[in-house]
């Protein structure tokens, strides 16, 4: 009994008495025609699929491409029944829908079934008989062939690969129906899933997936590919092969390290294909810089080993995953970005992507690789932006262990907050009151300078300074901003305020306000309106040394005061200032 006898049968009637000769027959010998219905780049991977097809159809082979590609196709057939076939196939859902058809001279030679060859096959097409009915008459009888019963479906289900199993759980995962391991074993939990499948289908709840049911959850479950166009691509420069969704993006241009793609369509789907020289540094080096971009959000797994990495990240706009293995000197890779809300689809493409990513280690992209035109800016990194910072402030060091102040509106609602290079660090107590946070570095650090804050009350219209990063970080140093202190309290006599005449930036918000002799004497606060009244741009206001001193120690953060109050020359009050003084970056 084949394998596949579930189709529509149309019963002939009577038919007219015909003879031909068998001359006739061989004078219409042709060509096999062939339905093509996949092709990969791996010979491994188009055996396996060849393999998983063969489960449900009869007539399954497999044949290397005059263009080198590895093609899986259904036949022979003569020509007319071949066009019949796809198109029945095709109406069914049970052959990709971009499935064509071929004749046995574009195919080299046959892979499969192994140690076959039917290239030479040729096919008789038989005249077709005329009937006795004439073309008014009504067709009186259809009859549909039985599908599998239980017995001979488990029968063709024990000719499947372990690998053809695990390609049918995958589907039903996919589908929402599994949630075991993918091992290829057919169990308690797999039948499960194949009853629920049959349910939801309105089929028999056998536990049990004919041929034709496995063919369907199959089709179903590659159509979400074929919907994306993924295809293999080769690019000779970067020498990569893999497969892309093409449906979705085109290539844009080199900006080395990266073969950047563009989305075609509203998904905003985007890929960089990773190319270039280098060992393990180069590697562990890249792993660190790829994390620095907008493309890899910071939420997400990180797993890095001896010669390779992989990325994930998402946030409220897009996710993404990057892969990059070291291999002969180069190192290749990819990135694939997603709108936030599609990952189930392109889960699937990451699995296509990673199952045909084919490096070519003999090859890579040149480290001045590029198209020339792409815009240039310090945000920019190889054509890709740079993950910036929601806010950056400024703080200072309060000890030689690390502690950091810096202002409560500085670190709020961050799901990371960063200071110095890029280390990571906590929140360890706040005064909202006072508009005060200290952090604490998660890794070890060594100040070269901390806070020595000033024994006597400062002096009404002193010189003052505060150090800061006032353009958020673009400059690698702080600057320093002179004024004068106004007063030793706020517009409505808060003790806990001074009154600075001093135009700052609001990347200066969070720095040491420092006197003549170095000394702290407050901390800059962020300049708001209060009460909803705008102040003009030349006055500001710091957090009072007195105040925050107490509520350091009531902490248990250890302070130290300055040893005399003899002014400083200039440069010597930077540098003083400067080397206190930390980047503070608020991530979302």
């Amino acid at each position: 009994m084949r394998i596949l006898r579930h189709y529509l049968t149309l019963f002939l009637f009577v038919l007219l008495p015909f003879s031909f000769a068998l001359s006739a027959q061989t004078a219409n010998a042709q060509q096999a025609s062939w339905i093509q219905i996949e092709a990969h780049p791996s010979l491994n991977e188009a055996q396996v699929r060849a393999q998983a097809f063969a489960g449900a159809f009869d007539n399954v082979n497999g044949f290397r491409s005059n263009s080198g590609w590895y093609v899986i196709a259904l036949g022979p057939y003569d020509a007319v029944t071949a066009e019949n076939e796809l198109q029945r196939l095709a109406v069914e859902n049970l052959i990709p829908a971009d499935s064509y058809l071929v004749t046995s001279d574009r195919f080299t030679q046959q892979y499969w079934p192994i140690g076959a060859n039917r290239l030479d096959d040729t096919v008789v097409a038989l005249p077709v008989p005329e009937s006795s009915l004439t073309e008014t008459d009504p067709v009186t009888s259809l009859t549909y062939l039985p599908d599998e019963t239980p017995r001979e479906a488990r029968a063709s289900e024990r000719l499947l690969s372990r690998e053809a199993k695990m390609e049918l759980q995958r589907a039903m995962q996919w589908e929402g129906f599994y949630n075991a391991a993918i091992d290829g074993d057919f169990g308690r939990g797999t039948r499960n899933a194949m009853a629920l499948y049959q349910r939801a289908k309105g089929y028999d709840e056998t536990g049990i997936l004919t041929t034709r049911q496995r063919a369907e959850l199959l089709e179903n479950y590659n159509a979400i590919l074929s919907s994306l166009g993924m295809e293999a691509y080769t690019d000779t420069k970067a020498g990569i092969t893999i497969r892309l969704p093409m449906a979705m993006v085109e290539f844009d241009g080199y900006e080395a390290p990266f073969a950047h793609f563009t989305p075609t369509t509203d998904d905003g789907v985007r890929v960089s294909l990773i190319s270039q020289y280098g060992d393990q540094a180069t590697l562990f080096g890249l792993y660190e810089i790829m994390q620095t971009l907008e493309i890899v959000p910071l939420n997400g797994e990180r797993e890095r080993n001896q010669n390779s990495f992989t990325l994930t990240g998402e946030n409220n706009d897009i996710s993404s995953y990057t892969y990059a293995t070291l291999a002969g000197g180069t190192i290749k890779g990819f990135t694939l970005v997603w709108p936030a809300g599609d990952s189930k689809r392109m889960e699937r493409v990451v699995s296509s992507m990673r199952a045909s990513f084919t490096p070519n280690d003999s090859i890579a992209l040149d480290d001045m690789a590029s198209d020339g035109d792409a815009p240039q800016s310090v945000d920019l990194l190889a054509g890709l932006e740079i993950r910036k910072p929601k806010s950056a402030r400024s703080g200072f060091y309060l000890d030689g262990s690390g502690h950091i102040l810096t202002t409560t509106e500085a670190v709020a609602q961050c799901s990371k907050i960063t200071v110095e290079d890029g280390i990571e660090a906590t929140i360890a107590f706040s005064d909202e009151a006072l508009g005060i946070s200290v952090l604490k570095p998660q890794e070890p650090v060594a100040p070269i300078a901390y806070a020595q804050f000033a024994e006597a009350a400062p002096r009404l219209n002193s010189d003052v300074a505060v150090a800061g990063f006032s353009f958020g970080g673009a400059l690698d140093a702080p600057t320093l901003t002179f004024g004068k202190l106004s007063d030793v309290k706020g517009l409505n006599g808060e003790p806990n305020l001074q009154r600075l005449a001093m135009s700052p930036l609001p990347g200066d918000a969070g720095g040491p306000v420092v006197n003549a002799a170095g000394s702290v004497i407050g901390m800059l606060q962020p300049n708001e309106a209060r009460d909803g009244r705008s102040l003009p741009n030349s006055v500001s206001f710091s957090s009072a040394s007195d105040a925050i001193t107490e509520a350091l120690r009531a902490n248990g953060i250890k302070v130290s005061k300055a040893n005399g109050e003899t002014a400083l020359h200039p440069l010597d009050l930077t540098t003083i200032a400067s080397d206190m003084t930390v980047l503070v970056a608020c991530w979302e």
